[in-house]
């Protein structure tokens, strides 16, 4: 499933999204959700960092709950999880619950 958004709905207004447990493994037009600060999707099926890098375009992301994403969980099994995500989205203050 791809993470499909119509930014004419939403793009501008909407700050949160709760998308866990939805099979999405693309997240092609997310970076519409300019003013997106919280995004919880966990347990969903991202395994790549091109596909990660695509939040990147989020500007006021602050939050994210990732765990349970086939990249999330490579990266905790190599100990290097934490580090990589915050280095590629700079901007979060909380990564799967953590500050």
């Amino acid at each position: 499933m791809n993470l499909l958004i119509r930014p004419e709905a939403v793009g501008d207004t909407l700050e949160e999204l709760w998308i866990s447990y939805n099979l999405i493994e693309k997240l092609k037009g997310v970076n519409y959700m300019k003013n997106l600060k919280v995004l919880y999707m966990a347990h969903n099926l991202v395994k790549d960092w091109g596909e990660f890098m695509r939040l990147a375009d989020l500007p006021c992301l602050v939050d994210l709950v990732f765990v349970g994403n086939p990249l999330e969980e490579k990266c905790s099994t190599e100990g290097t999880w934490m580090d990589e995500a915050t280095k590629r989205l700079p901007n979060l203050r909380k990564l799967d619950g953590k500050y």
